[in-house]
């Protein structure tokens, strides 16, 4: 379901910035958790108006995969794009990641299908990315501004763009298990910088009921990940391992809405509101914005 208003009580003031990438490569090495398969990721500069793309090093001729919204498939659980006949798996917390530090231009060789798990964040990578130092670029980062509501989803689960009135980018997120288990209720706010990012969003983990990691194991899924990798929630709280945060679920939430939303290939100047919105419903909102929004300055690669 799609519901868009105007809003014009309220526009978006927008100031442009130069676009970054990295100043040398960076490596990050782990296993995914679906897979149990060891990843190795290098981060490498890349030029202006290049966006993020991620290369298949490992297969016979190296495919490279634009990491924007065309090229997302569905998969459950996370999220895979697809391109010249390759895929990368569990791009989120890489996306997120990059989109957080505001690393416009980067490619991403990789020698597996699905990137590593780590410690179920994002923290890893940006360790990796700060620590390769960051590269201001002449060319002018495009923005997405968003002049009109937009909402997509159900009253069951509905992701929502609204005008920004700082200019950047900010986020809401509800996230409802009810009131029977440990995870229960939580909402988070957060205007997104790259300082919040890294403070507020970067270190929160993956996490899901022991029922759901009981049902994954059962499907031969996460044979290799441990309690240790992620957070596995039982009656009273995490299983062997404590939060970072008290509200440390919703933050995650966040988190991937900030990696999925890192697919429109620009910034946006947008406020986003979600209720228990997840991969698909998130990228169904960037798709739509890119048709509908008001893109200001620069160029912005689509496929």
């Amino acid at each position: 379901m799609l519901n868009r208003f105007k809003d014009d009580s309220r526009r978006s003031l927008h100031v442009p910035r130069r676009q970054q990438t990295i100043l040398r490569p960076a490596v990050v090495e782990g296993f995914g958790y679906w897979s149990g398969v060891d990843a190795r990721v290098e981060f490498r500069p890349a030029p202006p108006d290049s966006g993020i793309v991620f290369v298949r090093s490992d297969l016979a001729k190296p495919v490279r995969i634009r990491a924007v919204v065309a090229n997302r498939v569905d998969t459950p659980r996370r999220t895979t794009l697809r391109s010249g006949g390759a895929s990368v798996e569990m791009v989120e917390h890489i996306m997120a990641a990059l989109g957080g530090l505001e690393i416009d231009n980067c490619e991403v060789w990789v020698n597996a299908t699905e990137m590593p798990g780590l410690d179920g964040s994002s923290q890893p990578f940006v360790e990796a990315l700060v620590g390769a130092g960051l590269a201001e670029q002449h060319a002018v980062r495009p923005t997405l501004v968003v002049r009109e509501v937009t909402r997509l989803g159900t009253e069951e689960s509905w992701v929502e763009a609204r005008p920004s009135t700082s200019g950047g980018l900010s986020l809401k997120f509800h996230l409802d298990y009810g009131a029977s288990n440990a995870i229960g209720r939580q909402t988070f706010s957060l205007p997104v910088t790259p300082d919040s990012f890294r403070r507020e969003l970067a270190p929160s983990r993956t996490f899901m009921l022991k029922a759901e990691a009981d049902w994954l194991l059962a499907q031969g899924l996460g044979q290799r990940a441990t309690l240790k990798d992620l957070l596995v929630f039982g009656a009273d709280g995490p299983i062997d391992n404590e939060l970072r945060f008290r509200d440390e679920c919703v933050r995650h939430k966040a988190l991937d809405l900030v990696g999925d939303l890192a697919l429109a290939g620009c910034d946006l100047a947008a406020h986003i509101v979600a209720y228990r919105s997840g991969h698909r419903l998130n990228a169904e909102l960037v798709r739509t914005l890119l048709t509908e929004g008001d893109l200001v300055g620069g160029l912005r690669r689509t496929a």
